[in-house]
């Protein structure tokens, strides 16, 4: 891990923020609430990085009201989160939150944050079900598990030939929900798919294992995050399932990676509702994002990092244009349309992102990089 990465993860853990306490009158505090230091915080640092990146760069120019960065570490657990936005809201006054990073954290945590009227962005939730909840002050800055399990289906049946694929996920919010759409969006296309549900407290997978081997799948899906899913492909490939393993965002780490070995993670690929662009290819925008997190993290932008940037940078056009208290900055992200680095930053009636496309990233080696869209991705 970069030392960038080591130096936030302990700021994280002791809760602080990055600039000193806000809403004096001439600064004010947005805060960023996820997993910073627990076994799945490598898909939270990097939009919490390209966050401070975002607000850094406003603070630079000398604006009329600065941006204070303050970081809150959930660990991924739903309970904390909430206490933790409590908290925020009770004695930080924040004005605005970037988060929660989770889906199951934010279905608990998000309510608190309706009922103070505080705005939040999201750069990495994905669950469906959070844009139906009618929720006011909620938004997203990336695709849903609709998009990214339809993505996915269409993948697996167009480029592994899959007729049968074996489902795994981890019955959490997040995870499950990916898992059904993949699922859905498989069995429309007439595979024939078998679920399994495995325990994410657990390290030993061989009930799932077994019954994956015996159902000889084209493809093996699994919804959920990196920790499990390096210990699930592990086992996997040393009891000789070779099958094409896929994964969703929440494995879009090198830790997958790590956490299987390198060997068993050959034939293995990642989606995802997020661009990780670190050669800036895509756009000018990218380019110049990639440039400045690499000076300031001396690492190239990771999964999220963009989304973050985005997330931050919504907040930031508001207070751009004078508005400080939660309401007004509530009512502008209504109606913000501005070019970001993932994508354009508007959002619809209900809090989700107006566009974006789901991406396929593959395991080579130590690496994951961009295979491309999902409808064009191609493994050969």
């Amino acid at each position: 891990m970069a030392l960038s990465a080591v130096l936030a993860l302990s700021a994280a853990a002791c809760g602080g923020d990055d600039g000193g306490s806000g809403g004096d009158g001439n600064s004010v505090t947005i805060g960023f609430l996820g997993d910073l230091t627990g076994e799945n915080s490598g898909i939270v640092i990097p939009p919490k990085q390209g966050a401070q990146l975002a607000i850094d760069e406003y603070n630079a120019t000398n604006p009329k009201v600065k941006i204070v960065l303050k970081t809150y570490d959930s660990q991924g657990q739903p309970d904390q989160a909430t206490s933790l936005v409590q908290s925020a809201i009770k004695s930080d006054n924040i004005v605005g939150l970037i988060g929660p990073a989770f889906s199951g954290e934010s279905q608990q945590a998000v309510p608190v944050l309706e009922e103070g009227k505080i705005p939040n962005i999201s750069a990495s939730a994905t669950n469906v079900t959070l844009g139906e909840k009618g929720w006011k002050y909620w938004h997203r800055v990336v695709g849903n598990d609709s998009m990214q399990g339809t993505g996915v289906a269409e993948f697996l049946v167009r480029e592994a030939k899959a007729k049968k694929v074996f489902v795994a996920h981890d019955n959490e919010d997040y995870s499950k929900g990916l898992a059904d759409y993949v699922t859905k969006g498989l069995k429309e296309k007439g595979v024939t798919v078998e679920q399994d549900v495995v325990d994410p407290r657990a390290s030993d997978y061989s009930s799932t294992v077994n019954k994956a081997k015996a159902f000889k799948p084209d493809a093996i899906f699994y919804g959920g995050y990196y920790a499990q899913g390096g210990r699930l492909l592990k086992q996997l490939r040393e009891n000789g399932v070779d099958a094409l393993f896929a994964s969703g965002d929440g494995s879009l780490d090198k830790g997958l990676i790590e956490g299987a070995g390198e060997k068993n993670a050959v034939n293995t690929v990642v989606s995802c509702p997020c661009l990780i662009d670190p050669t800036g290819e895509s756009s000018p925008a990218s380019k110049k994002f990639a440039e400045a997190y690499k000076a300031k993290y001396n690492s190239e932008p990771a999964i999220y990092a963009a989304e973050g940037y985005d997330a931050a940078t919504a907040f930031i056009e508001a207070i751009k244009a004078g508005n400080t208290t939660t309401e007004a900055i509530n009512e502008f992200l209504k109606t913000i349309d501005v070019p970001g680095v993932s994508k354009q930053i508007k959002f619809d009636d209900k809090g989700e992102p107006a566009g974006g496309d789901v991406y396929i990233y593959r395991v080579e080696g130590k690496e994951l990089p961009l295979l491309g869209k999902a409808s064009e991705a191609k493994l050969q």
